[in-house]
């Protein structure tokens, strides 16, 4: 009987051609490596609200949340979590560092040359490989 994967959220948040990329602080787990922000979803949230608020509280700023890029399965040493990423737009604040070491604009296309997380590997290779904004996702 293992454990349910933990449900969690990540914003892959563009603006122009660049997407959002945050460095995991030294004091997480994974630290150094490169994720799209997010979190967990809480109890008797949807991921889209829960991606809201995670980015509020990570971020300081607003998004709106459209359409899902893909869910990945990763097994850590801490455990086992289902990550679903979205692709979304600032719609008020600019994004501020609290508890990322660094956050960077990286255009679309060089987004795989970071040393991503290995639960956001896929995403971020996915969207690498899609060059014109408003281009349709496909799971």
């Amino acid at each position: 009987m293992g454990n349910a994967p933990v449900q969690v959220v990540g914003a892959a948040i563009r603006k122009d051609d660049a997407i959002l990329c945050a460095q995991r602080g030294p004091s997480k787990s994974l630290a150094g490596y490169w994720e799209f922000p997010g979190g967990k979803i809480e109890r008797g949230e949807t991921p889209e609200q829960a991606l809201q608020r995670e980015i509020k509280e990570e971020l300081l700023c607003d998004i709106e949340v459209g359409q899902k890029i893909c869910s990945t399965q990763q097994r850590y040493d801490f455990g086992t979590i289902e990550l679903t990423t979205f692709l979304c737009s600032l719609t008020s604040g600019e994004p501020e560092l609290t508890e990322h070491t660094q956050l960077r604009w990286t255009p679309q296309n060089k987004l795989a040359t970071l040393n991503w997380a290995p639960a956001d590997r896929k995403t971020a290779q996915y969207l690498a490989t899609l060059n014109q904004p408003g281009e349709k996702y496909n799971d």
